[in-house]
């Protein structure tokens, strides 16, 4: 069975490696069964070393090269099409697009697919049944990982390191290292099973439990941390500012074109769901997508109705398109107003969905009648500054939808207390594993920053998420409710700054490739 399955040229170069893509998704939130990634990577190893070995006869009729482009394409062409299939579910919500969700189903993950065929065209010439080939395959996936996170508008969606979602201690080391070198540790502890096949190997034991023991000391470290940072607060709860906090999540329909009379209504229910304490201090957080397709100023004639229920003591903070008239530009802009409806702060998203928010090449697209998806024919423009709002001695920060998913915006501020706010609207996703996957990245930001994240979403999950990841209260995918909370806010002890580790670490990793690479 074994000998069909080697001797096969579709299955093993283009069959096999689609279908482990494909497995992986259940690695991720909401399945959470990492334990599959010790099979999926021992196995594209041993396939793209097999491919390598045979290549120039076996497969004499096709050019050597090839054959591993195909190997790597085909398993990233699965693990995009599984992993990202819920993207196409927000097309249903205009008439305009329907037509182009098979199309969008396959597009997609063809063209992701590339960086890992880029990355199995690089290593596996050089790929042998060796500790350095281990090596060397661990540092090239991560290395194209790190480059589809960044080049273009990037997309550091289901990095490998995301499927320890799940496991609070182990992600803690995020925090020192950040996520790209964790990503890079992630793929390697997945790949080291291999090593257990190798023939006249005689480290074999050495190795595996090496890694044994570094995964149990990283365990007792997540755990020390976890557990330390608890004591903390319990022992001194009151040494730095608190602030008492109120998530909404109202589980709106999302709609095009709202009446004035359903615009009104749904402010009267963001307000019930606020459940108002007029004498106490509070910060409020209403997701974005609440009032769809809004203006600030289509909204400024319900103001009295926010004076009437609201008063001095409480801010809110909420998602909304505003427009820059002098500039002739528009903006989804996370807001904060009194309660009279003063603007207090603004944000402007910086990193916008491509085709979501804006159209590449709009000039050449439009002309053959594309547009965005959200409401509304323009593209919104690009905000300048991660900027933060000072309120009762912390600085907080805000991040719009998608814009948890990349750690440099988190990287960036620089003050020593923070609050994370991310106002979301997942509904474009639909009852698929998009709001899973998007949550979990909540959990990452919170511990590489060390910093608390208050996520409001419209459908989707909102959470209160402590420095270390651990979620202190939530409300689930399309429930409907608010959750409260005092918070208190501590100055940072650390915080990730750069990916200075991972190139440290990857440099490393060459170096002991080369080191290696001839031995069998």
């Amino acid at each position: 069975m074994i000998n069909f399955f080697l001797h096969s040229r579709v299955l093993l170069v283009f069959i096999i490696p689609f279908l482990l893509g494909c497995l992986s998704v259940f690695s991720f939130q909401p399945y959470n069964l990492t334990f599959i990634n010790f099979f999926i990577f021992p196995c594209l190893f041993f396939i793209l070393s097999y491919i390598n070995k045979r290549s120039k006869n076996k497969y004499r009729k096709k050019p050597h090269l090839i054959n591993l482009f195909y190997a790597g394409y085909f398993f990233g062409i699965g693990f995009f099409l599984t992993g990202t299939y819920w993207i196409s579910n927000s097309l249903q919500f205009d008439e305009s697009f329907k037509n182009l969700i098979p199309l969008t189903v396959i597009l997609i993950p063809l063209s992701l697919g590339l960086f890992y065929g880029l990355g199995s065209l690089i290593c596996g010439k050089y790929l042998k049944t060796n500790l350095g080939s281990i090596i060397l395959f661990c540092s090239t996936i991560s290395a194209v990982d790190y480059l589809r996170a960044k080049i273009f508008t990037g997309f550091p969606w289901n990095l490998w390191a995301y499927s320890w979602s799940w496991f609070n201690e182990i992600i803690q080391i995020l925090n020192p290292i950040g996520l790209f070198a964790f990503n890079l540790l992630t793929i390697t502890f997945f790949c080291i099973p291999s090593i257990f096949f190798f023939k006249r190997y005689k480290y074999k034991s050495f190795i595996l439990s090496f890694f044994l023991i570094i995964f149990f000391l990283n365990y007792i470290y997540g755990n020390y941390v976890i557990n330390f940072n608890r004591i903390d607060n319990k022992n001194n709860p009151k040494e730095t500012e608190q602030i008492y906090i109120k998530i909404v999540s109202p589980n709106f329909e999302l709609k095009y074109n709202l009446s004035e009379k359903e615009t009104l209504e749904r402010i009267k229910k963001l307000i019930l769901y606020s459940g108002i304490e007029k004498n106490k201090k509070t910060l409020f957080i209403w997701p974005e997508g609440a009032l769809s397709g809004k203006y600030f100023f289509e909204i400024e004639k319900y103001k009295n109705l926010i004076k009437e229920n609201f008063s001095s003591n409480h801010l809110i903070i909420f998602g909304i398109n505003t427009l820059d008239q002098k500039e002739n530009k528009f903006y989804n802009s996370f807001v904060l107003v009194d309660n009279n409806f003063n603007k207090k702060f603004q944000y402007n998203k910086v990193k916008l969905v491509p085709f979501g928010e804006f159209l590449p090449f709009h000039n050449k697209l439009e002309k053959i009648g594309l547009k965005k998806i959200t409401e509304g024919f323009g593209s919104f423009s690009e905000g300048s500054t991660n900027e933060t709002f000072y309120y009762n001695g912390v600085h907080i920060a805000p991040l719009i939808c998608y814009e948890i998913i990349f750690p440099e915006l988190i990287q960036k501020i620089k003050t020593n207390k923070t609050l994370l706010i991310n106002i979301s609207e997942d509904g474009w996703f639909g009852n698929s594993i998009g709001p899973y996957q998007h949550f979990s990245k909540s959990i990452f930001r919170a511990i590489e920053s060390d910093s608390f994240v208050l996520r409001s979403a419209n459908k989707g999950i909102s959470a209160i998420i402590d420095n270390k990841g651990q979620i202190i209260k939530s409300l689930e995918n399309n429930e409907t409710g608010s959750i409260e909370h005092m918070l208190t806010i501590k100055e940072k002890k650390n915080g990730n700054k750069n990916d200075l580790i991972f190139f440290i670490l990857l440099f490393t990793y060459y170096l002991i490739s080369l080191r290696y690479k001839n031995n069998d």
